[in-house]
């Protein structure tokens, strides 16, 4: 019989266990073969693989084997489509199998704080709901297969620049809403084999060695089964990562990390059973996938077709002044080397060596209505002067021009932030040019991330392309020829300019980072300001159009046990088949606490064919309604209305209808001499305390008391007198003779007793 995890751990020297929990190299965790353990390999994988050949350089980005590169995060999350995603993480699963990997790196979902972030390419969205159901669909996907994902970077990883040591300073409310749902969503619903941590510290911390984090948090709190791994090279006190809950060093420390352990370990700072819990850990998932092999060939071309899909169903269309789709007989020209040669990927640890690549001006190559011209290069910003003259001729003699414009690789990458939002100044320069000899102007960007947009009035039409993966070619001519309708909105907003984005003022700073914008991420604080956005968060435009009606909720009063289930139909009111994606938001309206204007709190992806009518649904629970309070240390939502929006954007709201919320949870009482009357008044518990003094104040500040000036205005309004009343700590009931000293003493320790 098969010694038990825990019998192995027995048989292991203490050497053996601490070197149980660092790698073996770069990209394999370590053996112990007298004891049946298998030495298993990890690779990058969020969208495609970059397994390193054996003989390639450490970080195996040149040398990595032959892949498919699916689309990157920044496309794939605007899908909405968790059945889509469910089928990306299966085949990336397959693909683990085949080349056997124990476990794939990835996804990756932290928040886009800042468009400025150079690994927002490989993050899904500005919004943590969007980010977690994304996350958890594709983790479902994979792990089918007993590959492990590693969810990451945990936490607070939102920008590039001293990312390995730079403090992100958030209070706990901003983590918990913003910053933490995405990985307890997707621990939550379907256990990542392994969660792994960041560089950055948190309030000084660094999540290494963060037990708050590590362990209070994601295993306490959210029940995390799997191991925890750093980031490769996230260590700064291994002993107090172990500690905190990090299981695993990556990459190797070449053996002075085990080294530290074992020495902690017998001098007695180190207890022998947490290295225990941690080798445990490790090895329950390397026997998981090992214990399960499967035979699976490595379909390259039919994950190529895959990554096609995903791509077309993805991409945002973005505006369309009756100009698309492009008819056969039209007379294109195509403008730009973005056309021949895409940006599909960004660079650094997730960038793949793509086995095929497509682009847009081979796959249109039979079309003999379509010319090209370069205009500029893919690779840098330089304007010059005969490209553009060759690219205004050519769409002088066109019906309509399409431009190819977008980032280069130096632009954005893993490893530095951008410095600006803009588009090299040449690409500016010639859609300038050109729409001012061709109106009828379509631009198709190619980008990991928002760019200001200053022609944009200008333009007809606009396909937000993002990083398509290595089909992007096919996907990008399947809509623009109509053959795909287009069915992607955006899962971040796109500011005008990067001095309205709420980070603005405090991104990329160096030794600390403060995050002054709390919670107002995002679309969350755009809405709130009612700011003129170029596109909203959720926006994205189709061939065909859609209308919504008939909503219903199954009970307009809810208890916090309870559930509600929200019901609309759509109706595809347009002459093609199309897929529209429906966005429930929710809006506190309590006033219990500042929050958002809305959040999004369910979305669904809807198939109709033309005059087809199907209702979508929608379940809420209380955590739909809530938000942390920090008082507490858990999710509370005041008793009252809600409303229940349903919307096409967060700035595109069809239908709504409000729900009562009635909650038996209370909020702790902490009386003091300078609690106000305004907040016992709106407590019941306290209430009748504080209607006596309200009572007694009325007649000292009452308007009615009040002298009346010669115009018969009064000195003092009810309205002010119930402020002053509302505002005004209790110590001041002493101050106007209401009551003694220690009558009031007396009186707030009752009230703390309630």
């Amino acid at each position: 019989m098969k010694p038990s995890v825990k019998e192995l751990i027995s048989q292991m020297t203490l050497e053996e266990k601490a070197g149980m929990c660092s790698g073996l190299d770069f990209w394999h965790l370590k053996g112990v073969e007298r004891l049946g353990i298998p030495s298993v390999m990890v690779s990058d994988g969020p969208h495609g693989l970059r397994k390193q050949d054996e003989q390639a350089d450490h970080l195996g980005i040149n040398d990595s084997i032959k892949a498919v590169c699916f689309p990157p995060a920044v496309l794939s999350a605007c899908s909405f489509d968790r059945d889509l995603m469910h089928e990306f993480g299966d085949a990336i699963g397959k693909e683990a199998q085949a080349n056997d990997l124990s476990v794939v790196l990835g996804p990756a979902v932290n928040i886009k704080r800042s468009p400025l972030c150079g690994r927002n390419f490989e993050y899904y969205s500005e919004d943590p709901y969007l980010a977690g159901e994304t996350a958890a669909a594709f983790i479902n996907g994979v792990q089918k297969h007993h590959v492990g994902t590693s969810i990451k970077h945990f936490a607070a990883n939102n920008q590039e620049y001293n990312r390995m040591s730079c403090s992100s300073d958030a209070d706990e409310r901003t983590l918990r809403e913003i910053y933490f749902p995405a990985f307890e969503t997707a621990v939550k619903k379907y256990q990542p084999y392994t969660v792994m941590c960041s560089y950055n510290q948190i309030n000084g911390t660094f999540a290494s060695e963060n037990p708050w984090l590590l362990t209070d948090v994601l295993r306490g709190d959210w029940g995390f089964k799997g191991y925890v791994m750093s980031d490769w090279g996230a260590v700064n006190d291994r002993v107090a990562g172990l500690k905190a809950g990090l299981d695993l060093e990556m990459p190797s420390s070449n053996g002075v990390y085990d080294k530290e352990i074992v020495a902690a370990v017998r001098d007695g700072s180190l207890d022998e059973t947490i290295l225990d819990e941690a080798c445990e850990r490790i090895l329950n998932i390397i026997f998981e996938y090992t214990e399960h092999r499967e035979k699976q060939e490595f379909t390259l071309d039919a994950d190529h077709e895959l990554a096609k899909k995903i791509a077309a169903e993805s991409m945002v269309l973005l505006k369309n002044d009756s100009i698309l789709p492009i008819k056969d007989t039209e007379k294109i020209a195509f403008i730009g080397e973005f056309a021949k040669k895409p940006r599909f990927q960004g660079g650094g640890s997730s960038h793949i060596n793509s086995f095929r690549v497509s682009n847009v001006l081979d796959v249109v190559s039979e079309n003999a209505n379509i010319t090209y011209a370069k205009g500029f290069p893919a690779n840098a910003d330089i304007y010059d002067e005969s490209l553009a003259k060759e690219a205004v001729e050519a769409a002088k003699a066109a019906d309509k021009v399409v431009i190819f414009a977008g980032l280069p690789d130096s632009f954005e990458s893993e490893g530095y932030d951008r410095a600006h939002m803009r588009l090299p100044d040449c690409q500016n320069r010639l859609i300038d040019e050109i729409l001012a000899v061709q109106p009828d102007t379509v631009i198709v960007l190619h980008n990991g991330s928002p760019v200001e947009m200053p022609w944009l009035s200008r333009v007809k039409g606009l396909l937000e392309a993002y990083l398509g993966g290595q089909a992007v070619g096919e996907a990008v001519a399947d809509i623009l020829f109509g053959k795909c309708c287009p069915c992607g909105k955006l899962a971040e907003t796109i500011p005008y300019k990067l001095s309205d984005n709420p980070s603005y003022l405090s991104f990329g700073d160096g030794e600390n980072v403060t995050y002054q914008e709390g919670i107002f991420v995002g679309y969350r604080y755009y809405d709130a300001k009612e700011m003129p956005v170029a596109f909203p968060f959720g926006y994205g435009l189709s061939y065909t159009s859609y209308a919504y009606s008939n909503l219903r909720i199954d009970k307009p009063e809810i208890t916090e046990n309870d559930t509600v289930t929200v019901s609309v139909d759509v109706t595809n009111t347009g002459d093609i088949e199309g897929k529209e994606i429906v966005q429930l938001y929710v809006r506190d309206l309590t006033g219990a606490a500042r929050r958002p204007l809305r959040e999004l709190k369910g979305y669904e992806k809807v198939s109709l064919k033309p005059s087809e009518t199907k209702t979508v649904n929608f379940v809420l629970d209380y955590r739909s309604f809530a938000w942390y309070h920090t008082g507490i240390k858990d999710w509370y939502a005041a008793s009252g209305d809600y409303e229940i929006l349903i919307g096409a954007s967060s700035r595109d709201m069809r239908l709504s209808e409000k729900v009562h919320l009635t909650t038996q949870k209370t909020l702790p009482l902490k009386v003091h001499m300078n609690t106000t009357l305004g907040e016992l008044l709106a407590d019941k518990r306290t209430a009748e305390y504080a209607a006596d003094f309200k009572k007694q104040l009325d007649e000292i500040f009452g308007a009615s008391s009040s002298q009346e000036q010669g115009d018969g205005d009064v000195a003092i309004s009810d309205e002010m007198n119930n402020a002053m009343v509302a505002s005004m700590p209790l110590r001041n009931v002493v101050s106007y003779g209401m009551c003694g000293k220690k009558e009031l003493l007396d009186m707030i320790e009752a009230m703390n007793r309630l």
